[in-house]
């Protein structure tokens, strides 16, 4: 399995163009109020079928350089409410997009806004190792600020090498993310 980026750029643009460039914004404390609105209307449209979700990815870090992009972790008990549990979310103006390869037997929905999508949904079982892995790293990087900072830097490092391209993001990236995960594994 390769390592999750850990915000990630949408697999899907909803523009027919192509790939939108990685956009990074400087942190928005609005974001937190987005994820709990999000988690709400989640939450109490699936009807049950989500048991837990969980904030994940830059915007979940106060303080850091992010995609604008709400990213959250919704957790069903088992394989046979992935289905339904996308079919409600889907009623919330969610389109289902291609799933990454370490995301296996889960979905990703996103929700755009003016063509570019704004929330983004990884649909997964609660046993799911991803989901553990993006906790992890999400708290290593909370409880650790000259980490996250490192973090930060790198990611804007990679994002100007790239030249904002999404391909070249995320695979510059992933090879800091398998360091991380290392270090964090080591601790």
């Amino acid at each position: 399995m390769t390592s999750p980026p850990f915000d990630l750029t949408p697999r899907d643009d909803f523009d027919s163009e192509g790939p939108a460039p990685v956009r990074l914004m400087h942190h928005d404390a609005r974001w937190k109020q987005e994820f709990e609105q999000t988690r709400s209307s989640l939450l109490q449209s699936c009807q049950g079928h989500v048991t837990q979700i969980d904030h994940v990815g830059s915007t979940a870090l106060p303080g850091l350089i992010a995609q604008p992009v709400i990213d959250v972790v919704a957790l069903v008990t088992n394989l046979s409410s992935l289905d339904a549990a996308a079919l409600h979310i889907e009623g919330l103006n969610y389109r289902v997009v291609d799933s990454p390869d370490w995301l296996d037997h889960s979905l990703v929905l996103q929700k755009p806004r003016h063509g570019a999508p704004t929330h983004q949904v990884f649909l997964m079982t609660n046993d799911h190792p991803a989901h553990r892995r993006l906790i992890r790293l999400r708290d290593y990087l909370r409880a650790n600020p000259e980490e996250a900072v490192r973090f930060e830097s790198t990611k804007v490092d990679r994002w100007k090498q790239s030249g904002g391209v999404p391909e070249r993001y995320e695979r510059d990236k992933a090879i800091y993310f398998a360091h991380l995960e290392d270090q964090i594994t080591g601790s």
